[in-house]
């Protein structure tokens, strides 16, 4: 007998997984790994494309690599989701399954923010990482904002990352007194669970200048022309209004479409119970930013979904007993610019609330976060 499944999207939950059911049931499974991109990245690569550290091309590692036993990669778009029947339907076919994991991850709202598609900029999508790469030569000098639209966002500590990079930037290019940084960002501190981390971006910002402002959302993005000329302002969700010459953007997330039709959300996500990772339908799971779970929207929680989930399946096809539950625990690096990478060890369900231990700046853990990027490559691509 063998376990079909069919697993929606191949990000750090999908890919994990696939992995964990491959190695575990081997030509016992048939598995389904649907995506609708041809190849895969790392969050944090977008930032190394954004400031020219790394070319396109030399981040995407594509999904015609993978060669797992029992895993079939299809690259294709979903249209449909019955969760009841556990069927997919994609632009070239129909999948059924015993086994549905959904794990397609947030989409970006452009249109939510008035004035973000005409006269801003985000860096959180690929092709929007490549777009502010071209324009940021013509920055020379002015009012930089990286603001976040709206929560929950992929990545908590991107948006410090973007600020500490950039004036790496523009340091480097000579220019960073004739530029002011602002950072905007809903939280009350940089990285809410852990003060240390907290304490040390705050240090940082401070040191080089970088406005901080917290609690806030960006609302909209707006031109205004007079006699003298135009200028751009961003403007906040209490009605404050900042100069802006170039806007880093953090769009609103939404959950894809096709899951948003599916039945499977509640208020805008799809609910799971923590144990398992299970939503409300039989046989049917979801894993990473698409979930409502309560962890941060970043991909080292997905691989961590991912575990908990794979040892569900497998436990439920060999018939044994109860598994482990999803600890919420997981690591993020933090870009602190200089050359320097800052870690942050988070555990959300253990105690009660969420805590997060910081590891300082160091070179060190710049050849840390490399090796988490090969271990991951090596592990889901053999490359």
């Amino acid at each position: 007998m063998k376990l079909h499944v069919t697993v929606l999207g191949a990000g750090f939950g999908g890919l994990e997984l696939s992995t964990l059911l491959s190695e575990a049931l081997g030509d016992q499974l048939e598995l389904t790994l649907i995506d609708q991109n041809d190849a895969f990245f790392f969050g944090f690569s977008k930032l190394d494309v954004l400031f020219g550290k790394k070319p396109a091309g030399a981040v995407k590692i594509p999904y015609q690599t993978i060669v797992k036993p029992g895993v079939i990669f299809r690259r294709e778009t979903v249209t449909a989701i019955d969760p009841v029947t556990r069927t997919v339907t994609t632009l070239n076919g129909t999948y059924e399954a015993d086994v549905l994991v959904v794990a397609l991850g947030a989409n970006y709202d452009i249109g939510a923010t008035p004035g973000l598609a005409e006269w801003g900029n985000e860096y959180y999508s690929f092709a929007g990482a490549e777009k502010l790469r071209d324009i940021l030569p013509g920055f020379t000098k002015g009012h930089a904002v990286v603001g976040v639209c709206n929560a929950p966002f992929k990545c908590p500590p991107a948006p410090s990352e973007g600020a500490l990079m950039l004036h790496d930037y523009l340091v480097d290019k000579g220019i960073r007194d004739a530029c002011g940084i602002s950072l905007v960002i809903p939280f009350g501190s940089p990285i809410p669970p852990s003060p240390d981390s907290s304490k040390a971006l705050l240090k940082a910002f401070e040191e080089r200048d970088i406005r901080f402002i917290p609690q806030r959302k960006v609302s909209s993005i707006r031109k205004l022309t007079s006699a003298e000329g135009s200028t751009k302002i961003v403007v906040l969700d209490d009605g404050t209004q900042l100069p802006c010459d170039l806007f880093l953007g953090i769009p609103q997330h939404v959950a894809p479409d096709v899951v948003l039709q599916s039945g499977l959300p509640e208020n805008g996500w799809i609910p799971v119970d923590r144990t398992h990772l299970r939503t409300k339908y039989p046989n049917v799971y979801a894993i990473g930013d698409v979930t409502s779970v309560g962890t941060p929207k970043a991909g080292v929680f997905a691989e961590g979904a991912a575990k908990v989930a794979a040892a569900s399946i497998i436990a439920a096809f060999n018939g044994s007993g109860n598994t482990s539950p999803y600890t919420g625990a997981g690591s993020c690096y933090i870009e602190f610019g200089k050359g320097t990478v800052a870690r942050v060890d988070v555990d959300f369900f253990s105690g009660p609330k969420p805590v997060g231990v910081h590891h300082e700046a160091s070179t060190a853990l710049v050849a840390d976060k490399i090796h988490f990027g090969a271990s991951r490559k090596s592990r889901w691509f053999g490359i």
